[in-house]
């Protein structure tokens, strides 16, 4: 389902990999592929509903890896999983923009005190890992010059954004004052099999996928204009490999994101297209709107001259193999 060829990756042969949040929709991804590049790979998750993990997401490989099922609000516990790896993917969190504002003390518990669990945990017991941090775009906020780049000012409208954005910079701090090996990557709009499908708290383009595979009305808000940069989860996840493998990549903040961009309307419109389901337009609702941040127009261009990086999957044949995965497993994601 690539355009061209997929991403050339390194060996992780030997490797010990650690991945919170791997029963999730990009942690569970990024374990399938170290195992296939030779990693021995443990998972640690705690399927809190509010994460949008799932067992199912592993079914195919859970005899090929350790799964941990532990909180990273938990100390001890990290630290017991931290000892011996050689890399730390942290794609663990509360991912939902309106929940984090309904609930942003819980946000800030998880997301804020879990990764300082982590980088902690690094820093006392096994400083030589590399540690790479799953960011997102919409730490940004507006978007003031176009287009988005690293160096973009952030002003987040919505408390998981903040945390995000927070994180990331504790993961810096660590990098420069305890010359702990980390990296940030930063992803935008992620679609794909083995995402949450259920509900709109994680993310739009994955619920609208969701409803296309029930045949039921896709939503749009408003006139489905606002622009929007998606990436198809294999490409995220071999950017978050190659982050982890390259010297380049120390102490930095990438971008990974598709090379274009789509209007909300347009992306609906494919999902119908290649997925399934009718296209609907209706108002905003009020709390959407107060979070909405209109055009995100991002730059790849730094991961792709610093780490060789580039999007290998069009959105036509990702929805294709999203559907592919889903059809036959519905059931275990609805």
């Amino acid at each position: 389902m690539y355009m061209n060829n997929p991403q050339s990756l390194p060996s992780l042969d030997g490797q010990r990999v650690m991945i919170t949040g791997g029963l999730g929709f990009i942690g569970s991804n990024l374990a399938r592929r170290c195992v296939d590049l030779g990693a021995s790979v443990t998972v640690y998750d705690c399927l809190d509903t509010q994460s949008g993990g799932n067992i199912h997401n592993i079914s195919d490989i859970e005899n090929e890896i350790e799964i941990v099922a532990d909180d990273i609000r938990n100390f001890e516990a990290v630290c017991r999983c931290v000892r011996g790896q050689d890399i730390v993917f942290h794609c663990a969190g509360y991912t939902s923009h309106p929940q984090s504002m309904r609930e942003p003390i819980a946000n800030i518990d998880v997301n804020c005190k879990g990764t300082l669990h982590l980088l902690e945990a690094c820093r006392r017991f096994n400083p030589d890992a590399r540690f790479v941090h799953v960011g997102t775009s919409t730490q940004i906020g507006r978007m003031l010059h176009n287009p988005v780049d690293e160096c973009h000012p952030e002003f987040p409208l919505d408390i998981y954004s903040c945390n995000k954005a927070v994180t990331e910079k504790y993961v810096l701090i660590y990098a420069n004052a305890h010359a702990l090996d980390a990296t940030v990557v930063r992803f935008a709009n992620v679609f794909g099999p083995r995402s949450h499908i259920r509900t709109s708290e994680f993310g739009f383009v994955n619920f609208f996928v969701g409803l296309g595979l029930q045949q039921k009305d896709i939503t749009v808000f408003g006139d489905g204009r606002q622009l929007r940069t998606l990436t198809y989860v294999d490409d995220c996840v071999s950017s978050l490999i190659l982050a982890s493998r390259s010297e380049s990549s120390r102490g930095e903040v990438f971008f990974a994101v598709a090379d274009n961009q789509l209007a909300v309307g347009d992306i609906a419109k494919a999902i119908v297209q290649h997925v399934g389901g009718k296209l609907r337009q209706v108002d905003w609702p009020k709390d959407r709107a107060a979070i909405e941040v209109g055009d995100a127009v991002i730059s790849n261009k730094k991961i792709k001259c610093l780490l060789g990086w580039s999007p290998r999957c069009d959105l036509a044949s990702g929805l294709i193999a999203t559907k592919e995965y889903f059809a036959p497993r519905l059931a275990h994601y609805l």
